[in-house]
């Protein structure tokens, strides 16, 4: 579950900010999300609570957006903050509380998109090297560590696991090589393999730990082959 929060003392701006994020996660297919809304900085101070992501106005009544992000972070909060404001010279101030965005009124939706992309990838980040995936009306965590190869059929994903397990969800192949590390390499137009668990590379096939095989297209066997080196480099191998 993503929890988002808005604090802005205009309504219009508090329902057009839900609006902008509503049609986001629906376009993304994630279902798994909540958006609480506040006013003023009072009543989200006093609220108590924490969020995943906060959308916070500058130009409130005392506190105005940039002390109520000062009080926050005074209080350990470690919100992605994404200010949003109509005067370009506040973004200067927005570096001392540590934001992680900002916005500019009247909102861009190219921009507001761009900026969600961000946040996404860092709470992804933030899952202990994992990436979120949405199944059905839920999500999970998934370790980019345990997962050996990603494979497209159709319109789903599979995601073969080093445990086994194969988890599968709607995504297209391109998006999920945007969120992955370098250790993964596209080794087929078809599958994202990891690193780790490759041993070798035979006859148009990927070789891998458990005994698997996978295919390996003849134009990236080469791109392969390097790619391998340098990670097993890195790694001290």
């Amino acid at each position: 579950m993503i929890t988002f929060a808005i604090c802005d003392d205009e309504p219009l701006m508090v329902r057009e900010l839900t609006g902008h994020l509503t049609s986001y996660m629906e376009g993304k297919q994630i279902t798994a999300y909540s958006v609480s809304s506040f006013s003023n900085g009072c009543a989200l101070l006093e609220s108590g609570s924490s969020f995943d992501v906060l959308f916070l106005d500058i130009q409130m009544e005392q506190p105005d957006g940039m002390e109520t992000a000062r009080l926050l972070r005074q209080r350990g909060d470690r919100s992605l903050l994404v200010f949003v404001t109509v005067l370009k010279e506040c973004v200067f101030d927005a570096f001392q509380v540590e934001a992680y965005d900002f916005l500019l009124k009247p909102l861009d939706n190219v921009r507001f998109h761009q900026t969600m992309d961000r946040v996404l990838r860092s709470l992804e980040q933030r899952t202990a090297g994992g990436i979120v995936i949405q199944r059905g009306t839920g999500c999970e965590v998934v370790r980019l560590s345990d997962i050996v190869y990603c494979e497209v059929l159709g319109r789903k994903i599979y995601l073969h696991k080093s445990d086994g397990v194969v988890t599968d969800y709607y995504d297209k192949l391109e998006d999920l090589e945007q969120r992955v590390d370098g250790r993964f390499f596209k080794c087929h137009r078809s599958y994202l393999v990891n690193l780790d668990y490759v041993r070798g590379c035979q006859d148009g096939q990927v070789l891998l730990s458990q005994g698997e095989c996978i295919p390996a297209s003849r134009l990236r066997g080469r791109e392969l082959t390097q790619a391998l080196l340098r990670h097993m480099k890195e790694r001290g191998i």
